[in-house]
């Protein structure tokens, strides 16, 4: 069974985790408010944030060799940042 990548959006950030169903546990989970992006997104528009994050969240699933995911969106519509965010987990190499 794959893992699953949840989005939760907020007015001011986006969150994304990846969550291992089977043994309830989070493999890794990356947001605006991280500590390694944090200075990067003053400057950015919140898509190129979720872009951003995307792509981050994406870099730390190859670390736990997670390459393959099911994409969560949580009841957001596959629109503005929840699109910016999977756009950039995919071109950082994870499929879903």
């Amino acid at each position: 069974m794959r893992p699953r990548l949840a989005v939760h959006r907020s007015t001011n950030h986006i969150y994304a985790q990846v969550i291992d169903d089977v043994s309830h546990k989070t493999i890794c989970a990356c947001s605006t408010l991280s500590p390694s992006l944090r200075e990067e997104m003053k400057e950015l528009s919140k898509k190129e944030q979720a872009e951003k994050v995307g792509k981050k969240i994406a870099e730390l699933c190859k670390e736990q060799n997670v390459l393959m995911v099911v994409f969560d969106r949580g009841g957001f519509l596959y629109h503005g940042r929840v699109a910016s965010l999977a756009k950039g987990a995919r071109e950082a190499g994870l499929e879903f």
